[in-house]
């Protein structure tokens, strides 16, 4: 998403933008590039073949006469960075908080060496430079910072909760994010369940849009607590907007993460939020101040936040209104396009 919506907030600046995807993201992301009207390009990235990706790149830049390649992640960083020092255009990495990605020798010498190549390589939180720098024994000053901003978007709340049956008196409690491990969806579940048997809290019904290999695993853990009525996966959705608005409450229980675009866009949306005390997560949410944050991992100080906010009227509507001050003052789209803007054209975000 965050490349999707830089794309389009660089292209209402004026700027050509061109899109480069491996071919095995086909699907999701090159028809919503299709959709908003990027001409895209791709690339081999298969077992066997992956150096020829940086011809390929090379050939790309050479074909469009780009002046700048921005790579996301590992795997671009490295080809990227390689492509682009052969032909002369400048390179900016951003990588995005994956800590087991450094895990490998190799993949820690391919990194050193792609940010070595590049003009600026940025993170998107501190905690993530900080990590980057640590892993990689690097200089202090060769990562920067460049938090993550979105654009300002809203939906209608009303379908949302007549489609998950959210009745007057009961709340929306929301989760977005990909069916991983390291989300913490199984920990918001078991919370949950266990402040329903208690009978601590008011109706509510949980829903958790995203996709992944965790589904069926939650499934039987919704139905081992009983819980059939009240959580819904609904699998990936494309009306977040609407979602975080009708939401009473937003979780994101992670265990760990980089500065995640959906804690922005409830924020953005007044919607309480709570969340995991890891990662880029504090740097955007200030306990008791703009949300809730809790220890990773730990139920008990998970469901005590739950309790706090879904008894809370008052408190909801207190973190709501201070997380979307926060919010459009420091992570807007247009703060962040700026400051990648400055690092194209060869200067220091400000």
């Amino acid at each position: 998403m965050l490349v999707i919506q830089l794309a389009e907030e660089l292209r209402s600046r004026g700027h050509e933008v061109v899109p480069i995807l491996p071919t095995r993201l086909k699907g999701w992301l090159h028809d919503h590039l299709a959709d908003r009207g990027f001409r895209f390009e791709t690339v081999e990235l298969v077992a066997g073949t992956r150096w020829s990706c940086t011809r390929d790149l090379f050939g790309l830049l050479r074909k469009h006469d780009l002046q700048v390649l921005h790579s996301h992640e590992f795997t671009m960083a490295v080809f990227g960075a390689a492509a682009s020092r052969a032909a002369r255009v400048r390179h900016v990495i951003t990588m995005h908080g994956n800590q087991t990605m450094l895990d490998a020798l190799r993949r820690r010498v391919a990194l050193r060496a792609a940010f070595r190549w590049s003009h600026a390589t940025v993170a998107v939180s501190e905690d993530t430079r900080a990590h980057l720098i640590d892993r990689l024994g690097l200089p202090d000053d060769s990562v920067l910072t460049i938090r993550n901003g979105i654009p300002r978007r809203s939906g209608e709340p009303e379908p949302v909760r007549t489609e998950f049956g959210v009745v007057d008196g009961s709340l929306l409690i929301l989760a977005v994010g990909g069916l991983h491990k390291r989300k913490g969806h199984a920990l918001l579940i078991e919370a949950l369940a266990r402040l329903q048997m208690e009978g601590r809290v008011p109706p509510w019904k949980l829903v958790i849009a995203g996709a992944g290999p965790e589904h069926d695993g939650l499934l039987e853990l919704v139905q081992s607590k009983k819980l059939e009525g009240q959580v819904c996966l609904p699998g990936q959705r494309e009306d977040i907007p609407a979602l975080q608005t009708a939401a009473d409450i937003f979780v994101m229980p992670s265990l760990w993460e980089g500065l995640p675009l959906a804690v922005l866009e409830a924020m953005l949306a007044s919607t309480p939020v709570i969340a995991s005390r890891t990662s880029g997560i504090p740097e955007a949410i200030e306990h008791e101040e703009d949300g809730l944050l809790v220890e990773p991992g730990d139920v008990d100080d998970l469901a005590l936040a739950l309790e706090r906010l879904m008894n809370s009227a008052e408190l909801r509507k207190r973190l709501g209104n201070a997380g979307r001050s926060r919010g459009e003052r420091e992570f807007t789209i247009e703060r962040m396009a700026d400051e990648y803007e400055r690092l194209y054209r060869g200067r220091q975000p400000a």
